[in-house]
């Protein structure tokens, strides 16, 4: 098939305008995050390394490998999270029975493992492992463990609230949640993934993501708050990050999330917090079901998947849902006010209209 020259010409415009911004915007925006990591990680390292003299249970697990850290997460330019990996889960059960939407339980084998449990005083009268119980004990020792560390002119704990959130320098919060990885296990809540029918990701892709498995997290659950159940501060929060961030390598997916932060951070940072990264992310990821092929993936096609993306994001906050990609049953903007959600689709929509009418729109935006 021919295509007009002029709309190669187009396309070829639009591609030279993204790798600019992409240049300009995106790459200043990842080396400012990059310095804020280094040296957000170093006063929580030094926290973490006084919280693991009080208590050896807490073992951190902030590592660096090759400048990338094990288990920190960019929520946005000045907000972060850790995960700190607990070890020994061994004598619980994984149990996701669908009860409790995005979250599960940890439930004791057999009653008797109790005094072979490492978290014995953590465990419900139940057999259960609570998540708030043991989050509540580590809020405890990383308040004491400020006031102690190296860096505590600069730290400071977050109040009010059951999470174990500290500020930095006055500029930076980190959220650090206790977890478990549960690798080579896949959740029952999952299990209709990958959706048939549809050719992405590939068998062996698949294959990977499921070993790689998932994060049990103990933090606040905002599908669970309303719900007066009893399991509330026992659940775990289930986290599929190392699962996406697999599924979204190759061609220009890491690209294009990129330029959705970016954008998301200069143009869609509003009041209420109603779009996140997490929400460009999880499109993405609907998008790579909608364009399966790897050359949809390519570079050329970078404008086309940007626009498909905001597009649905749109259409997302007009309805009020978008859903968690392997939880589908889980609405990501449950707990944001209506009047956010309307604001940010209109916002979202004059961003779209201005990158699909102007040529030349991404040199001021």
């Amino acid at each position: 098939m021919l295509v007009p020259s002029d709309m190669l010409s187009a396309q070829s415009k639009l591609l030279y305008q993204l790798n600019k911004f992409y240049g300009e915007r995106v790459q200043v925006r990842k080396g400012n995050i990059a310095k804020t990591v280094r040296e957000v990680c170093k006063v929580v390292q030094d926290v973490l390394k006084e919280v693991e003299v009080q208590e050896p249970r807490f073992i951190s697990s902030l590592n660096d490998c090759n400048g990338r850290f094990d288990g920190f997460d960019v929520v946005s330019p000045t907000e972060f999270e850790v995960v700190l990996y607990l070890n020994q889960m061994g004598v619980f059960n994984f149990v996701d029975d669908g009860s409790l939407p995005g979250c599960a339980v940890l439930k004791l084998s057999d009653g008797r493992k109790r005094s072979m449990s490492l978290w014995v005083e953590f465990i419900t009268a139940s057999g259960y492992l609570s998540a708030r119980k043991i989050r509540s004990r580590f809020q405890t020792l990383v308040a004491q463990a400020c006031d102690k560390c190296s860096y505590r002119d600069v730290v400071k704990m977050v109040a009010d609230t059951t999470e174990v959130k500290l500020r930095i320098r006055e500029r930076f919060v980190v959220q650090i949640t206790p977890a478990f990885r549960c690798s080579g296990l896949w959740p029952r809540s999952a299990a209709h993934w990958p959706v048939p029918h549809v050719p992405w990701p590939n068998p062996n892709l698949v294959a990977e993501v499921k070993t790689e498995g998932f994060d049990l997290l103990s933090k606040e659950c905002v599908t669970l708050q309303g719900k007066q159940s009893s399991m509330e501060g026992d659940a775990w929060v289930l986290d599929f990050g190392e699962a996406e961030d697999r599924l979204l390598q190759g061609g220009c997916r890491g690209k294009c999330l990129s330029v959705l932060k970016t954008m998301r951070d200069r143009h869609l940072d509003l009041p209420g917090n109603p779009v996140t990264s997490y929400h460009m992310k999880t499109l993405v990821l609907y998008e790579c079901e909608k364009h399966p092929r790897e050359l949809e993936w390519d570079e050329t096609c970078l404008g086309d998947r940007l626009n498909g993306i905001l597009l649905q994001l749109i259409s997302c906050l007009q309805c009020r849902r978008c859903p968690h990609y392997f939880l589908p049953q889980l609405d990501l903007f449950k707990g944001k006010s209506v009047s956010s959600l309307e604001n940010a689709a209109k916002q979202c929509w004059r961003l779209t209209r201005e990158l699909l009418t102007n040529a030349r729109s991404l040199e001021k935006l």
